[in-house]
């Protein structure tokens, strides 16, 4: 997920648990590059004629916190996931007649619902919207926001934070892992908020160069709970040597299996509802054998893609990285760093219109 430049001394409060809910003034700052791509005309969703290709390279700075973010991927070989059916691994099903409900009521997310939410975190809005405001008026912003998809489309919103818990930065840290986890005391502040909205609340992962299941078993309290999902960023997953920002990170199915199946255990453990899982992508390459990614019974899975620019390019890149068969799409809609941000009932006139939609 893209980041603006954080200043030090306000990383410090953005990791504090006293200065939850203050708002910052946010930084005036230029358009990406790939934001000049040129705005596409007639239908939304005209398929694309060539495969997409990288728009721009970000040039990262050496002492401010990171923003690469480029819409399209490296020059692409045809896509092996736009059409591949996901590799079968035998996991436990989820535990029949799950006794814990949604926010909103039944244990499916999809088909049911279609999924609207904000992405940030708190205290700063150099990060996403959620920092804009106290987690109280955010849910009443997103519920507001949702309001048109539902009107557009076909099925109930169910609406979501997303919410960076663990926040990957240029320095390594006390432990050495160029990342740092929100204080305990924040992460329940705002499932509160989304808890008495009948949100989700997801929990965002960059963990720099900590192990993406380490780090997401800091979680595990929370993810017990029926109303709170996981999203992992590989954009921030960097390898040793290499300063988170500098350029962009990446997994592989490996390790996205072994998250998944981790989350999968706890629903049927746990007779949980369908718990949301997303794996954030705006490259081909951030997703190593992407192919090899395996579906769970207790989990809807989405590859949620985050470029970010002119109608176009986006468009193409999100049917280039569309999610195939067994798993599900989401669709990042930016309201500084898009040319022309698509209205929500132009997303609703996708090809594939997408499960989940977040703002940034």
């Amino acid at each position: 997920m893209r980041m603006r430049a954080l200043p030090p001394l306000l990383l410090v409060c953005v990791l504090s648990a006293s200065c939850d809910g203050q708002k910052k003034a946010a930084p005036s700052a230029a358009p990406s590059s790939a934001a000049t791509a040129t705005t596409a005309s007639g239908t939304p969703d005209a398929s694309p004629s060539t495969t997409p290709s990288e728009t721009a390279s970000a040039t990262p700075t050496a002492t401010a916190t990171p923003t690469p973010r480029e819409s399209a991927p490296a020059t692409p070989k045809p896509s092996p996931s736009a059409s591949a059916k996901p590799t079968a691994k035998p996991s436990p099903k989820p535990a029949a007649g799950a006794t814990k409900q949604l926010p909103r009521g039944g244990t499916k997310i999809f088909p049911k619902y279609r999924i609207v939410a904000y992405y940030g975190t708190s205290a700063t809005p150099l990060m996403g919207v959620l920092g804009e405001t106290t987690p109280e008026k955010a849910a009443a912003r997103i519920q507001k926001a949702a309001k048109p998809f539902e009107k557009a489309g076909k099925k109930p919103v169910l609406p979501a934070m997303e919410f960076i818990a663990t926040i990957a930065n240029r320095h390594a840290g006390p432990d050495g892992n160029y990342s740092t986890p929100m204080a305990d005391a924040v992460i329940e502040r705002w499932l509160k908020a989304a808890r008495k909205a009948k949100m989700l609340l997801i929990i965002d992962v960059q963990p720099g160069h900590g192990d993406f299941l380490t780090e997401v078993k800091r979680y595990d309290k929370w993810l017990r709970e029926p109303d709170v999902g996981l999203a992992m960023d590989p954009e921030w997953k960097m390898p040793k040597g290499v300063a988170p920002g500098s350029r962009i990170g990446s997994t592989d199915a490996k390790t996205v299996n072994a998250v998944s199946a981790y989350l999968n255990d706890i629903v049927t453990e746990h007779k949980l509802p369908q718990k949301l899982f997303v794996v954030h992508q705006f490259r081909e390459t951030m997703i190593r054998d992407r192919s090899k990614v395996v579906t769970r019974p207790g989990l809807a899975t989405v590859f949620h893609i985050d470029g970010f620019g002119g109608r176009e390019i986006k468009l193409k890149v999100y049917r280039y990285l569309r999610a195939p068969k067994g798993f599900y799409n989401g669709f990042k809609l930016f309201f500084d760093e898009d040319t022309n941000m698509f209205e929500p009932r132009e997303v609703m006139r996708f090809r594939d219109v997408p499960d989940l939609i977040t703002y940034q």
